[in-house]
């Protein structure tokens, strides 16, 4: 039994859950579940970003305390995961007294490659971050996210530098050590890593004071990247335990637009501090509304717990796993989560099992479950690459065969022509092909599966309700 630890990118506490906080902890659920149903022991990290000037300043004007105010959306997250019924081991909060000490005690440990220099350019209010000279010029002076002008700062800043790793850090990349999937993301981040300068890791406190204290400085707060990233391994208990049972992570699931931070800055800590890199990177894309970004000024944004209300949990999650590619771009739209939902979902699985398990009572079958199933290579390769619609889609077509089996087959006509043999023959292998791609189901749909093995262990009578109800 191998031990596998998993991470989800720690979400801004300045907002609400949305779509795109559901897409990385759904894909990180599914590979936490995959690993178990291979007998691995798992651990699954989730927490919150909860440090910055945005917090700070939402708090305000909402007239309240920044600890009250991170303490309510922090409750809001912890409920909106549980409701994706996403099973994580490990919390971890930017503003918990011993993440921010574990903090402080890894920037001692980079000091070595840590300095104090003046900055003068630009930077994004929105995004927190410092913007180049030459991202400045290519998106006019306007960040393309926020659509608000970029700011001109003049500050004095600690900084890590970037350039004392790029070479391991481009290594690892490149003979995928540090797997960053998809392959095309992998280059943008081989690009990104040749132009990426050293990186600020402070804000003087005049202009920011809700964060951790820089050590032995009192005229400076960590600027996010030092407290933000250090959270998978703090919650671990680095740096006073020893974390190599767990670290380095299988998989750090992260959405697109955070992965450059992921694959440049955060490697370059972890080198700095003498750790291994993580195995793999996943980036998700965005899920897009009528082939539009989505966006509160448009109008067409997708709230998330609205869809999981609307049919269920479950529901939820076979759409957004498998009609959204697990790497690229893709589309939502009611019509279309509706017809997954009562084609797909209600006629396709709902139907097989209410058939099967409507034949096998009337005609008493004296079925024996397998102890154990052997999965398809081709499904574990799938999984094994992180390819989850299209192991989900592989899974589906074995759902489909077995629909259009019951067809050709028609056990109906041999029960009818008292066949008995040939009828128990034949409702046995359908019922062991139903169970077994209820199985690779596991990672996915964990509330169907179960119900599906509570109808067929024993022979239970049929559902009176359909499984999915239209």
């Amino acid at each position: 039994m191998a031990k596998k630890y998993i991470t989800t990118a720690i979400p801004y506490m300045n907002g609400n859950p949305h779509i795109g906080h559901a897409m990385d902890y759904c894909l990180a659920d599914v590979c936490s579940r995959y690993y178990k149903m291979l007998g691995d022991e798992v651990r699954l990290q989730a927490g919150t970003d909860e440090h910055g000037n945005k917090i700070f300043l939402k708090a305000k004007d909402s007239g309240v305390d920044a600890q009250v105010f991170v303490d309510e959306k922090t409750d809001s997250f912890k409920a909106f995961i549980k409701k994706l019924g996403v099973e994580y081991t490990d919390f971890v909060r930017t503003t918990d007294e011993l993440h921010m000490k574990r903090c402080q005690e890894i920037w001692k440990r980079l000091e070595d490659h840590i300095y104090l220099a003046k900055y003068n350019g630009w930077y994004c209010t929105g995004c927190e971050r410092y913007v180049t000279d030459k991202e400045y010029e290519e998106n006019n002076g306007v960040c393309p996210d926020h659509q608000k002008p970029y700011e001109k700062l003049e500050e004095e800043n600690y900084y890590l530098r970037i350039s004392d790793f790029r070479d391991e850090i481009r290594e690892a990349i490149e003979s995928d050590k540090m797997l960053i999937l998809p392959d095309y993301r992998k280059k943008e981040m081989l690009k990104l890593l040749e132009e990426s300068p050293d990186v600020s890791i402070s804000r003087p406190i005049s202009q920011l004071t809700w964060g951790v204290p820089v050590p032995g400085d009192d005229s400076q707060v960590m600027y996010v990247w030092i407290d933000a990233l250090s959270n998978y391994i703090t919650v671990l208990g680095y740096p006073e335990e020893d974390i190599s049972d767990w670290w380095p992570a299988r998989a750090q699931f992260v959405g697109k637009d955070i992965l450059r931070f992921h694959a440049i800055i955060w490697p370059a800590m972890l080198l700095g501090l003498g750790l291994p890199l993580p195995k793999a990177m996943i980036s998700h894309g965005m899920i897009l509304a009528n082939g539009q970004k989505m966006s509160k000024s448009i109008g067409n944004v997708v709230e998330p717990m609205e869809v999981v209300e609307k049919y269920g949990l479950d529901a939820f999650r076979y759409y957004f796993l498998r009609h959204v590619d697990t790497f690229a771009d893709s589309d939502f739209t009611w019509e279309k989560y509706d017809s997954a939902y009562n084609n797909e979902l209600a006629n396709d699985l709902g139907n097989l099992v209410q058939r099967l398990a409507t034949l096998a009572s009337k005609n008493r079958l004296a079925y024996q479950k397998p102890e154990s199933f052997v999965l398809p290579e081709e499904y574990t390769s799938l999984m094994n690459d992180f390819e989850y619609s299209k192991a989900f889609d592989f899974v589906w077509e074995k759902v489909q065969d077995l629909n259009k089996k019951i067809d050709d087959e028609k056990p109906w006509m041999l029960a009818k022509n008292g066949e008995t043999e040939k009828l128990e023959e034949c409702l046995s292998r359908l019922i062991d092909g139903l169970l077994l791609a209820n199985y690779m189901l596991t990672p996915f749909l964990p509330e169907t599966v179960q119900k599906i093995k509570n109808v067929f262990d024993g022979l239970i009578e049929p559902p009176k309700i359909p499984l999915f109800p239209k």
